[in-house]
């Protein structure tokens, strides 16, 4: 049987296991067991090995149990940009994408601009804007050692000048760098803890320190960047929908302006973006 009809086999299986997207995975899983490309798997005609066929039929187990596909690949994908992941670090979501948008809008084409990017997790963010304004100085922070190493790895893999380091929100910036700031971005845990029941369990597979965080955390992070951010400087951060207008209403009470809520791809409420007086 030919790999192509194996993986019309394989998205049947995930389907039926009720994986979402199943036609990715099972696809993306044969082009990883062959090491191949997606036109070549559908252009071979010769089947699979045995050993080739209990690795296909490993992964697809796996996936149906909930590990995520980014997990058995190691990459994702994110907007210009495929991104090393492993376990214990936050995979980047296509709807943080957004949150990329609005921080190259908020810079307004700033020739050399400073961007402190927080809860960096994998980079993604930090390493997009690097990617996307090639003249901006990036600053991207952690708490997480495991998430500092995997950004790290990745910016050098991708030959991306961001400095990352590892702290808690603004604790790791250099004290010179108070009141010089462009922008602030972050995409912090925001996800309330009562909701663990509900995920799915590719989901759950994220480090819970980096999925669930109080209110308080974000509204932190609010008050605290106002005091690294120049006059003129902007926030942009990620939320969850429900919480939009409560982290909207946090802005305007830390002393922010211009406060707008973005929504994503799903027409959900997504980015609250601010610029200091």
């Amino acid at each position: 049987m030919r790999p192509g009809e194996i993986v019309r086999r394989g998205s049947r299986y995930l389907e039926r296991h009720g994986v979402e997207a199943p036609e990715v995975s099972a696809e993306a899983l044969m082009m990883l067991v062959l090491e191949t490309d997606r036109a070549t798997l559908y252009a071979r005609e010769h089947g699979l090995s045995s050993a080739e066929a209990r690795a296909y039929g490993r992964a697809l187990c796996l996936r149906c149990t909930g590990t995520p596909l980014q997990h058995l690949t190691g990459e994702q994908g994110f907007r210009h940009l495929v991104l090393a992941v492993r376990p214990g670090v936050f995979i980047p979501r296509p709807e943080t994408e957004v949150l990329v948008d609005v921080a190259l809008e908020l810079l307004d084409h700033a020739a050399t601009p400073y961007v402190v990017d927080l809860c960096t997790g994998s980079g993604a963010v930090a390493l997009a804007i690097a990617d996307e304004h090639p003249r901006a100085r990036v600053i991207a922070t952690d708490v997480s050692e495991a998430a500092v190493a995997l950004a790290r790895e990745n910016a050098e893999r991708l030959g991306l000048a961001v400095d990352v380091r590892a702290g808690d929100l603004f604790e790791p910036l250099p004290t010179e760098c108070r009141g010089q700031v462009d922008l602030v971005v972050a995409n912090p845990p925001y996800l309330a803890i009562e909701l663990a029941k509900d995920l799915p369990a590719e989901v759950r597979a994220d480090p819970p320190e980096a999925l669930f965080g109080a209110l308080e955390v974000t509204q932190r992070l609010i008050t605290e960047a106002i005091a690294w951010l120049r006059p003129g400087g902007a926030l942009a951060v990620e939320c969850d929908a429900r919480a939009a207008a409560a982290i909207a209403a946090a802005a305007r009470d830390a002393g922010f302006e211009e406060v707008f809520v973005r929504r994503d791809l799903n027409g959900r409420d997504r980015v609250v973006g601010a610029r200091r007086p």
